[in-house]
């Protein structure tokens, strides 16, 4: 049902008191009750992360800002496992909306303006507020990942080492400052950033994300992951390679044609990932081989050193 002027997340009491909707209607099938009058139009549901961020913030009143996972998804940085709780952040200590199990996660942080931005009339902690944040309170893999995701295209990951450094009393600083070490802001994904600490945290050298290969025609074919001296590249095979069968007809000819620039190709699925690590690392290290394995290396010092 689409009601001329309502929003995709709205409060109850707002809508009915503005005229756009009545009690009864608001009561019935077509919308859906996700936080305490706060309420999306049912063709919306189940409510993503995007959406289950924007009901938390107007439910959380005056003064809250998106934050943790919710800001990130905001940003352009989606990095969240599919059924996280929205994270908002609110300045009361005590009074205020409390957690709910699932559903919300209220913060009580102390944010300097500088920590915040606005998107469309939404108040989000920044990109590095957020990494710093995520990378302190996640496991460390995942740490990585979202440091990666928000790092992107937008500042290089040494910047939270002076960010942690401004806030040395705030728990988990430590672990900011080992996910700067593993992060590269040129991951293409999560998943691919995953795949990539497989590897390194195995011992295997670094490889470059998102290499670019000019094919015959002069063209250029993405690799997710590559090691440019060895001619290997290593892959995260999702779910969009085969979507359709015209995606897996266009995955067939991409491979084809870095198979005829000399590369091969490891590909693996999330399945993999979580199941074989070991298979994979064992894998690669083979495809390396003593001579490229040393050469990459070595590359891949020069990389941490930088």
């Amino acid at each position: 049902m689409t009601v001329p002027g309502l929003p995709e997340v709205f409060r109850g009491t707002v809508a009915v008191a503005s005229g756009l909707v009545t009690p009864d209607l608001l009561r019935g099938p077509q919308f859906a009750r996700v936080l305490p009058d706060t309420y999306v139009r049912a063709e919306l549901c189940p409510p993503d992360l995007r959406l289950r961020s924007l009901a938390a913030y107007a439910w959380a009143g005056p003064g809250a800002i998106l934050c943790g996972y919710s800001a990130a998804e905001l940003l352009g940085a989606s990095c969240a496992p599919r059924d996280a709780p929205a994270e908002v952040a609110v300045t009361a200590v005590r009074a205020g909306p409390r957690s709910r199990a699932g559903v919300v996660r209220v913060r009580r942080d102390l944010l300097h303006p500088d920590d915040i931005t606005e998107l469309g009339g939404l108040r989000t902690t920044g990109r590095i507020r957020t990494a710093f944040d995520l990378a302190r309170r996640l496991p460390p893999v995942e740490g990585v990942v979202a440091v990666d995701a928000l790092a992107r295209g937008a500042f290089a990951p040494d910047l939270l080492r002076e960010f942690a450094a401004r806030h040395p009393g705030l728990r988990g600083v430590r672990k900011v400052l080992d996910a700067v070490c593993w992060a590269d802001a040129r991951s293409g994904s999560p998943p691919e950033t995953r795949l990539r600490l497989i590897l390194v945290r195995a011992g295997l050298p670094w490889p470059v994300p998102q290499h670019p290969v000019v094919d015959g025609r002069n063209e250029i074919l993405w690799l997710d992951l590559a090691y440019p001296a060895a001619l290997l590249g290593v892959e995260y095979d999702g779910g969009g390679h085969f979507a359709t069968p015209e995606a897996a007809r266009a995955d067939a000819r991409r491979h084809t044609r870095l198979v005829a620039e000399g590369w091969r190709v490891l590909r693996y699925t999330a399945q993999d990932m979580r199941r074989a690590p070991g298979r994979i690392v064992a894998e690669v290290r083979h495809a390396l081989g003593p001579t490229h394995r040393d050469a990459a290396q070595r590359a891949g010092k020069i990389h941490n050193s930088r």
